[in-house]
């Protein structure tokens, strides 16, 4: 049996309304596990203060990943919505369009190579 080849992923967030509170970040292989991480195993949940946004995952098997994040201003460890509205920041890898609720996994899935991989991830306000 082969090892697993592992590789990198950085993550750099753009278009910050602030630097205050944190970025939840989400990298999950799993279709199910998208985009909040809540159900998986696999799924890896990181957060960051939004004054530093730049994360970087180090040991990561070769495949497809998708990444979602939420700029937490309140510091509340969740997403604050009016009327089903996100009145704080989120964005998707690949900056897939956005309709009516998260993108599907597949408009955000990228895959991690040999090389490693970079995403930038532009943030997102409705309100």
């Amino acid at each position: 049996m082969s090892p697993v080849a592992l590789s990198s992923l950085e993550v750099d967030v753009d278009g910050l309304r602030s630097a205050k509170g944190m970025l939840q970040i989400c990298l999950t292989s799993d279709t199910g596990d998208f985009p909040d991480c809540r159900n998986g195993d696999t799924a890896i949940k990181r957060t960051v203060s939004a004054s530093a946004p730049r994360v970087r995952f180090e040991g990561l098997p070769q495949g497809d990943y998708a990444v979602a994040v939420i700029h937490d201003a309140n510091g509340n460890a969740r997403l604050d919505t009016m009327m089903g509205i996100p009145r704080e920041g989120f964005g998707f890898s690949r900056n897939p369009t956005i309709g009516f609720g998260p993108p599907r996994f597949t408009a955000a899935r990228f895959t991690v190579g040999a090389q490693g991989q970079v995403q930038k991830i532009r943030m997102r306000y409705l309100l």
